[in-house]
């Protein structure tokens, strides 16, 4: 996965509460393959109406905020059920973060697994972020290193597990993160066959 470190993108506002992961992905759409690509049906019922077309009044759609990387979301943003094609959507339209006051639980691991960085911030600085992105389009930075975003002048702080914080700082998975201990294994593993030699398994058949 790409690193998050300092990532600078254009943000788009959704001035709306409880965006599910089965908005962010509906069920119908499940059976494409990551090869296909999610990114054409990320919020499909919201973006486009029932013939196809595309709603002019949904933000993603309106040309001021094409190729947003960042999206600002009232709270509960990717509650709902544990799938994992929520995150393949946003990561495939080209979604790095995603900044709201709360965020589903499974839906903040999934992310952090996918190389998407989940920002909780107090609704107020949400609100007040909304407003100003709807005001006037602009280009925000978000800083992991550092743990705050720059927007409007503003550095707006935030918090994160620092287990996930390091897994985006470096891109990597769950796999990756325990084979970054991998010398502290061996060394376990070899102290363990010296103290407790019965519990190796007999090999001899």
């Amino acid at each position: 996965m790409t690193p998050f470190t300092r990532v600078t993108a254009l943000a788009c506002p959704l001035a709306m509460a409880n965006i599910d992961t089965d908005q962010l992905i509906p069920a119908r759409f499940m059976r494409r393959t990551r090869k296909e690509g999610y990114g054409p049906v990320l919020l499909h019922d919201l973006r486009f109406a029932e013939d196809g077309t595309p709603r002019t009044d949904f933000a993603l759609n309106r040309p001021e905020y094409a190729g947003a990387g960042f999206l600002v979301a009232r709270r509960n943003f990717g509650s709902g059920s544990s799938r994992e094609a929520a995150v393949y959507a946003l990561a495939d339209y080209g979604i790095r973060a995603v900044i709201a006051p709360s965020l589903g639980d499974i839906f903040a691991q999934n992310a952090v697994n996918n190389g998407l960085l989940p920002v909780r911030l107090d609704e107020e600085a949400v609100e007040n972020l909304i407003a100003s992105l709807t005001a006037q389009p602009a280009v925000i930075t978000i800083d992991l290193q550092a743990m705050r975003i720059e927007a409007a002048g503003r550095a707006l702080p935030f918090s994160i597990d620092p287990v996930w914080r390091t897994k985006l700082l470096n891109g990597w998975d769950d796999l990756d993160l325990t084979q970054s201990h991998a010398t502290e294994i061996r060394a376990f593993m070899a102290k363990d066959a010296q103290s407790r030699p019965w519990m190796a398994p007999d090999r001899g058949g």
